[in-house]
This record gives C-alpha cells, structure tokens and sequence, in this order.
C-alpha cells in the first residue's frame, strides 16, 4: 500500500526538516488504521517485532533514505523493530518515537518561570527507565531553533535519526532514547530560525565531557555511595560565624604531578595526598579554583563551558565525588570556585546557542567582557537564573560541595566595569548599577544558605553589604573577600623596613572597616602571578629578612580580625611566581628555611584553630582592641583579640630588623604570661628571640592598661601571648 503522506512530508521526515516528526514516526491512528512508521537510515530491510507474534512483520519502505511503515495489528500496542543493515548486521531495537514525554507540566511550568531546584534531573542527559525500558532521555532548552536533534557515536552523528521533540510553550526539546548506556558519547544538532545548521554544541547541562580534542558530552550516571553522613548532619542553613576557618587553595592541576611525564594526578590520587596533606597543616577548608569543565588550561578554570561537569582532566564525576567525601571524612569543609559572570565564545559552547543570544545578553554594550574575550549571561532572563540557580544547587547536592566562591562578583554588579563612556547602557534608572544582577545574586544566596551551604564573594569595589543579609539591603553571601587588605598589607612588606614608618597606615586602615562586611583576609593565586612575584619574591632585604618578612607577616594575618586564606605554595615559601603548567616546588622543603615556613603555617593553623579569641568575635568590633597603633617610627603594631567569654590574646607585631629591648606592652588582667606562639622562633627559621619563660605583669601602666609586661621584641617577628590559668570574669570586669 502507498504511503497516506504526501512526497513533501516524506521529504521533510528523511531531511530531518519536519516541524513535528513524533506526530508522524511511532505509532499512530491514521483513519481508520493505526500505522508504524520509522526511519532507519543505511537500513536494507526493517521488520516489527511483536509479543506473542513469532515472526516478524516485514515493513514497508517509502521513502528510499530509509523511512519505512507497516499497519500495526489490532490488540498490538507495544513492538520492537529488527533492522538489517547495508553491511549485513541485524540488531533488535526499541524506536524511540513510541515512548511519550518525560517531562511533566510541573515542570514545564516551573521552568518557564524560571523556579525548578532540580532542574539538573530533568534537563541534559539522565539514564532513566520509561514504560518498562531502560534508555537515556535528553532534553534541552532551544526556543529559537527551528530543528534540534541528538547526534552521538549512537547514531553515526546523523542529526535526522533522534529529532526531539519541542514543547513550543518554552521552547524545551526532548527525546528519549530506549537503550542508550552510560559512556555514550552526544552533542545537540541544532537549526536556526532560518533553517540553517548551527555548530554542533555540548549539552550546557552535560554531566561529563569527552577529552581534548574532542568537546562531545558523556551520558553518565553516579555510582558512588557516599560515606560523609556525619559531616553532613552537621550542616545547618544558618552558618557557623564563630568558627575558625583557615582555607587551603588549590589549582588540582599544578599542586602536585606524577609519573616520568609530570601527569596530572587523578581525583582518586589527590583523595590520598591531597587530604592528608591538609590535615596535616591543620587547615579547615580546602578552596578548589574551578573544576567545572573548561576548553582552556591557561584559563584555570575561570572560563566554564560545562558549568554542571567536573573537569575530565582529572578523572570522572565519581571520582570528584570521592575525592570531596574523603575530605569530609577527615573533618576538611571542601568550597568551590563557581562563575556565573561569564563563558567563553567557544563555538560547541553558549554563544548563539540556538541561533539567538539566548544565553548572552544581545547587545555587546552589555553581553561582552572585552578585556577576557568572554560573553556575559542574560541574568533579564527567568530561564537563565534558573540556569544558574541550577548550577549551585547541583554542586550543593550531588557533590556535597559546602561553599561556592562565586567569582569576579564586581564585574557582575557595575555596567560599566572596564568600560569606557558610551561603552556601557545605564540601567533604567540611570546609574551603573547592573540591576538584573544584583537582583540574581540575592536569590542566589538566599537559596543556597537554605541548602545549608555558604558563600563568599571575590568583589574588590566598596560595593556596601555584600555579606549582609538581603532582608536588610545587602546581596546576601555569607563572606566578602578583602581585597583592600590584602593589597595595602603586600604593599606595606613590599617596603624595605627604613621606609615603612611612612606606611604605616596601611597595615591599620583595615581596621577602620574590619567589621563592615564578614570578611576574609585572601593571599590568593591572584597576587602570585602576572609579574607580581611569590610572596616570598615580594619581601625585601637578604635572604634572612625576607623570610623573616613572611613569618611575620603570617603572624599578623593570623592575629588579624577575618578568616584566613592561603594559595597553595605560599606555605612553604615558593621562590617563583605559581605557574599551572608545573608543580609546586616541592624540593624547597630540603632547605631549612622553606621547611621552617611550613611548620609556621601549620602551627598558626592550629593556634588559630584552637585559640577562641582568634576567631570567635571575626564579625565584631568587640572582638578587637587597640593596644598601639601609631608607633610608627618604631614600625610596630600591638593589639588584643577578644572572646565573648573574656579570654583574649595579645599580638605584637615589629615590622623592623632590630630587637626591641625592654619593651613595654600594657595588658588587660594581672597574671603571669606566656608565648603562644613566636614566628622568630628558631624552629621556623629565626634569630630565636623571646619569652624564654613565664612574664610577669608589673603595676606600671602602659597602652592605657593598669598593668604591663616588659619583654624582648624580636626582629621581623610578630609574636602572640596567652596570660596563664583561667581568666578571671569578662571583659571590662
């Protein structure tokens, strides 16, 4: 019998040009019949398979570029096609055209209005079971495109074979493949309005990433069982101000390498060395710079094209995850690099992904870094809120990602970041402020902090109350960088010490805005390449003073009001600026010197760890205390940190090479007092200089104090000290 469709729609359905091919392929009543129609490509012959049926029914072909049909019996509903392929093979197969929609109208709804949480599971790859059978369903979102398809290693890469299915209401495509496993390779195959083929493109939901050089998706599924039930348990959606946080950050690509050919180690490698490593330096938090999947190695991270998959560079999406539960298993928080302030302008990626700027905002003024050659998200569109919102939450729940360090945060909120006049558009109300993003990133902190994980926001402009809760007017993260301390601070020790009496002031300002935001005191893979040098190649004088430079440094950061951050090398005194290409230097720690760094940080790590008034009070002016601020010719800097139950630390810093005999500190309580801790300490490489004993306070008043101690000041040092027994009452009893 003669095909009921007309040569054009026969012509449409083999070009893979036909608006709506599942109201034609599968089953479906044509007058008084029902009609099973296929399209099998490089197909010599098709037959239907049907239960209870022993032989199969030879089907008809229409069309000679491989469309076939046949009547389906009556009491028949569900079959099975038996193809015969050109070179000879047979295979059974289930068709995908017979399986209906996987996506719900909850969910077309709430992914119009830009409000699914878990997006993730319903759009992009997921292996799933429909009517019975075990296959893949794919779904993306491309409203301006007038075809799309899955092309993969499943389907000779023939975007005629799976075209999807569109859901016109928001523009959603979706197909399910019966039988496609774990492994399989895909990208989208899309037309433009017009018609016209676009470049192939990655799944921007894609879990898993072919390698170089290839950009194809994985389809993939988890396997693993997590074990870090008991940290787990102990997150809450209001975070934890008073706790110590001292942060490792790590490029996992340059921290260490292995084999005869300097390799990247793997998730699982990094989950033995890697952990043991930071336990051992008594940092609390790891900070990963991003390991979502990007084109490019020279961009570390910070250029995202798969901003829901782990970087293949180091091994699968499991293997991240047993990689982040080892480091929960041994009590280590794990934060993540995440940005959603830009992508690249690869073509596989977002950039007119259906044709449009659906991803991009249309109008360059607004839709493109040029200093980065990157494009920048529509945060106007509920659909890429939704997007990104998605994003945070996938990391938050399926890899148990505690914190994300939303990153560029300034280049998000203003306009007219980088930009000259008449290169920007003012909002509508006429200032620079980027309404839609400021708008996203308070939902977006909202809803993270409900998941019971945290933020901290890289924003280097005075930009008021980034950590402050949005009823309130701020963005809502939970920390701020700052960047205005760490740069007056590197700038300060990069004087030779005769000369910072005159800058002096930039180790003290901070103070005047330390309780401002929830801050963090970050030495970041920022200030360690580009010319800037190591923080070890910042330090002035010979080789004694500039290490003796950093110690004290340290001290000061540790004694200073903000959570703690720390670039990998920085703590064992690496020579030359970070490179991503290489490992750290880890052969510095045959010298003594370098060795005697690394003992300080993890000693500092611990002290701060378990010292109360070095961390409780970060957030509030109570916990800090001027003792003296304006020695300035004597380049010191001598101050009290605070607990809320009384106990309080005294921290002195001299920023000089001399040794300041018979100094005279005022103290808060009588007693007798010892050293804490004494970054002049000949274990870390000092001159050895200290409290040898116990010192005792004497009636004679200093810094304001009834009482004082007298003591050696040691040279380029900063030393903490700790009054003996248990505090008499609270502060100003």
């Amino acid at each position: 019998m003669p095909s009921k469709l007309n040569k054009a729609t026969l012509n449409a359905l083999a070009g893979g040009r036909h608006s709506n091919p599942f109201s034609l392929f599968g089953i479906h009543r044509e007058g008084d019949v029902r009609i099973v129609r296929t399209f099998q490509p490089n197909a010599v012959s098709v037959a239907l398979l049907l239960t209870g049926v022993s032989a199969a029914l030879p089907m008809q072909q229409v069309h000679p570029a491989g469309i076939f049909e046949i009547e389906m019996p009556v009491r028949k509903r569900s079959y099975r096609l038996q193809v015969m392929r050109v070179d000879g093979s047979v295979c059974k197969l289930e068709d995908a055209y017979r399986f209906p929609a996987m996506l719900g109208d909850l969910d077309l709804y709430l992914m119009s209005q830009g409000s699914h949480r878990e997006i993730f599971r319903k759009l992009g790859a997921q292996r799933t079971r429909l009517l019975g059978v075990r296959g893949t369903s794919f779904a993306v979102w491309a409203p301006n495109s007038s075809r799309a398809s899955v092309i993969g290693d499943f389907n000779d890469w023939d975007g005629r074979c799976h075209v999807m299915r569109l859901h016109p209401g928001n523009g959603l495509w979706e197909i399910f493949i019966p039988g496609l496993k774990c492994g399989a390779q895909y990208k989208f195959e899309l037309l433009d309005k017009q018609g016209e083929l676009l470049p192939y493109k990655s799944d921007p939901m894609g879990q898993f990433h072919e390698a170089p050089p290839g950009n194809a998706s994985v389809v993939y599924k988890s396997h693993h069982r997590w074990r870090d039930g008991e940290w787990m348990a102990r997150q809450t959606p209001v975070p934890k101000m008073d706790q110590a946080i001292c942060i490792y950050e790590v490029h996992l690509g340059s921290w260490q390498r292995g084999g005869d050919k300097h390799q990247y180690l793997t998730y699982r490698e990094l989950a033995e060395k890697l952990v043991d490593y930071v336990q051992q330096m008594n940092f609390t938090h790891v900070e990963l710079l991003p390991i979502t999947e990007h084109p490019f190695d020279g961009s570390w991270g910070y250029q995202p094209i798969g901003m829901y998959a782990p970087t293949q560079r180091f091994g699968s999406p499991d293997d991240f995850r047993f990689l982040v539960d080892r480091l929960h298993q041994a009590g280590i928080g794990v934060i993540m690099d995440w940005v959603p302030a830009h992508f690249p302008k690869d073509e596989h990626g977002l950039r007119r992904f259906d044709g449009s700027a659906l991803y991009e905002y249309e109008d360059p003024r607004k839709g493109e870094h040029r200093d980065w050659g990157t494009l920048i998200f529509n945060y106007g569109r509920r659909e890429i809120l939704n997007y990104l919102v998605g994003s945070a939450l996938y990391w938050i729940d399926e890899f148990h990602i505690d914190a994300l360090r939303v990153d560029a945060v300034a280049s998000m909120l203003y306009l007219d970041y980088s930009r000259q006049q008449g290169e920007w558009l003012p909002n509508e109300r006429g200032g620079n402020e980027h309404l839609e993003a400021v708008a996203f990133l308070r939902e977006l902190n909202e809803i993270i902090h409900s998941y019971s994980a945290t933020s901290y926001a890289e924003e280097s402009t005075a930009w008021p109350g980034v950590s402050q809760p949005t009823h309130s007017g701020g963005l809502g993260f939970t920390y701020k960088w700052n960047m205005g301390w760490m740069n007056d601070t590197l700038t300060y020790m990069s004087e030779d010490p005769v000369h910072r009496k005159y800058h002096h002031d930039k180790m003290t300002f901070g103070l005047v805005y330390a309780f401002d935001e929830n801050f963090v005191l970050p030495l970041s893979h920022d200030e360690v390449v580009h010319g800037k040098r190591s923080l070890l190649g910042r330090m002035p004088g010979d080789d004694w003073q500039r290490f003796a430079n950093l110690r004290a440094y340290y001290g000061f950061m540790y004694g200073h009001p903000g959570k703690k951050l720390l670039f990998m090398g920085a703590e064992i005194a690496q020579e030359r600026e970070w490179n991503h290409d290489q490992s750290l230097d880890w052969h510095l720690l045959e010298q003594p010197s370098h060795r005697g760094i690394q003992a300080l940080v993890r000693d500092l790590n611990q002290v701060y760890r378990a010292t109360t008034a070095l961390h409780e009070l970060d957030f509030n002016a109570e916990g800090f205390e001027w003792l003296d601020w304006q020695d300035s010719d004597s380049s010191i800097l001598c101050w009290l940190r605070w607990a809320a139950d009384g106990s309080f630390v005294i921290c002195i810093s001299n920023f000089t090479p001399l040794v300041r005999s018979g100094y005279r500190v005022g103290v808060p309580r009588m007693g007798c007092y010892s050293e804490l801790l004494n970054t002049d300490s000949a274990k870390y490489g000092g001159s050895g200089v200290g409290i040898s004993g116990e010192l005792h306070t004497q009636r004679i008043r200093a810094h304001e104090q009834r009482q004082s101690l007298q003591l050696d000041l040691p040279p380029l040092a900063t030393i903490m000290l700790k009054i003996n027994g248990p505090v008499d009452g609270k502060r100003g009893e």
